[in-house]
């Protein structure tokens, strides 16, 4: 069985498949890291992955946009629905200090649930969007980003890509949980 994430290794919405894996008792399950939900839905519809599990709304930062975008073009159904409490950590490459962070990057999502934290913490640091937490803090781990950018991503990113957690659970909201969609095929 193949299953489409919204996301790259380390993300939430990895850590909502395993969860859906292990509530299913599913075994030999590949995990495809397609980051957007453009391309969960397509691959989804070509074939190319049995189930689709991406995020649809989080109790903080709202909708996700582009889920309901990708939503609206494709022809899916919703097999089960179930949210993970989502706890946001604030991440910087090996040997940087606070004081040399000038931009803050990740998905809207994360930033939207951190918004009042970032307005108090980093007054005049800039906000950039970027496709996936995880893909964030991966592109921090190697260089892509310059090492004077933080990411906002779970914790696993962090250990996968080597970067330092300067403040956890960063997240505006105690309980800040995410709603993830399970997408199937129709049935012809």
């Amino acid at each position: 069985m193949k299953i489409g994430i919204m996301g790259a290794r380390g993300s939430f919405s990895e850590e909502a498949a395993r969860k859906y894996i292990e509530t299913e008792k599913l075994e030999g399950v590949e995990i495809q890291y397609l980051v957007s939900a453009e391309k969960v839905l397509s691959s989804l519809e070509a074939g190319q992955s049995d189930l689709g599990i991406f995020p649809i709304e989080n109790s903080n930062g709202g909708i996700v946009i582009e889920a309901v975008h990708a939503m609206a073009k494709h022809r899916f159904q919703v097999k089960k629905m179930f949210e993970i409490d989502v706890h946001q950590n604030l991440m910087v490459a090996k040997g940087v200090n606070a004081d040399h962070i000038t931009a803050i990057t990740s998905h809207d999502q994360a930033l939207k649930q951190c918004r009042m934290y970032l307005k108090r913490k980093w007054v005049g640091v800039d906000l950039q969007e970027y496709a996936d937490t995880a893909k964030a803090a991966e592109d921090l781990g190697n260089g892509t980003l310059p090492n004077t950018t933080a990411v906002i991503a779970a914790k696993a990113a962090a250990e996968l890509y080597g970067l330092e957690i300067i403040e956890e659970s960063i997240q505006d909201l105690k309980f800040n949980y995410t709603s993830f969609v399970v997408a199937e095929r129709l049935s012809a």
